[in-house]
């Protein structure tokens, strides 16, 4: 009887972490998401526009943890996940050629066609080699492919989505390790103290390695300073209120598109 009790409470477990129903973390999406805006737009504007301030880049580190956050939880609360997949995918085909011209990232390729006497040619040479350096929206797309992936129990097509993106892991923003975050915050959403312990332990490996932001004696890289993101992901918060989907959904091409036109002038 002991040896099936626990290898019923196994199984349970096991149920939580691969499929999660009940989200015991933070639940204040909304809140969640103005923080990531907010930090978001810190960070790109200090990387464009205010290069001499440094803290800039250091606030920014919060954003992308909460996107992953955010997609680990979408991918529990959506009723349908195809349809949730293929918002984020369009917003990423929108604002790839927005994320190159105001982040800073053009290739010569980008104007290797000349726009007369053929402008159409010029548009799409344009677009598809601002796919060069790829948005924060690849990743995350990619990471909610594979959580559909698991949802649905399609092992193996889950298996491998993430070998590919390990394979390409440095076209990615943010790299593998991107996927493997959103992962661990989903394998950990009925967990609040595991959440904080595994996805804790994983920023402090991910920012390890001799950088230039030293704490108690260690060199770490600038990723290190996403951990206060981690740890308000992890709190049991449940005050929310309803954002506006343009305004979620429409902010990042937006302040691309200012970025564009700023660092243009």
């Amino acid at each position: 009887m002991q040896t099936s009790g626990f290898s019923e409470s196994s199984r349970d477990f096991l149920s939580s972490l691969l499929f999660p129903r009940t989200i015991r973390t933070n639940l204040s999406g909304s809140m969640l998401r103005i923080l990531a805006m907010v930090t978001m737009l810190i960070d790109h504007f200090g990387k464009m526009c205010f290069p001499q301030i440094p803290e800039m880049r250091i606030i920014g580190r919060m954003a992308f943890p909460i996107y992953a956050y955010g997609i680990a939880v979408g991918a529990v609360h959506s009723r349908n996940l195809p349809r949730y997949l293929s918002r984020i995918v369009l917003l990423a085909l929108i604002s790839q050629p927005l994320y190159a011209l105001g982040m800073g990232h053009e290739v010569p390729s980008m104007t290797a066609v000349p726009l007369f006497p053929n402008p159409l040619r010029a548009m799409v040479n344009f677009y598809l080699e601002s796919w060069y350096y790829p948005s924060i929206l690849l990743p995350l797309s990619l990471g909610l492919l594979i959580l559909m992936c698991i949802r649905q129990r399609r092992w193996i097509l889950a298996i491998g989505v993430y070998v590919l993106c390990h394979r390409f892991s440095s076209s990615l923003d943010y790299g593998i390790q991107g996927i493997q975050l959103i992962l661990i915050l989903y394998f950990t959403l009925e967990h609040p103290l595991l959440q904080l312990l595994c996805a804790g332990l994983f920023l402090l490996n991910w920012s390890s390695g001799g950088g230039s932001h030293v704490f108690f004696g260690i060199g770490f890289r600038i990723q290190i300073y996403a951990l206060p993101a981690v740890v308000l992901c992890a709190l049991p918060m449940r005050r929310d209120f309803r954002l506006p989907r343009w305004l979620t959904y429409g902010f990042y091409p937006v302040h691309l598109a200012v970025l564009s036109v700023l660092t243009h002038l």
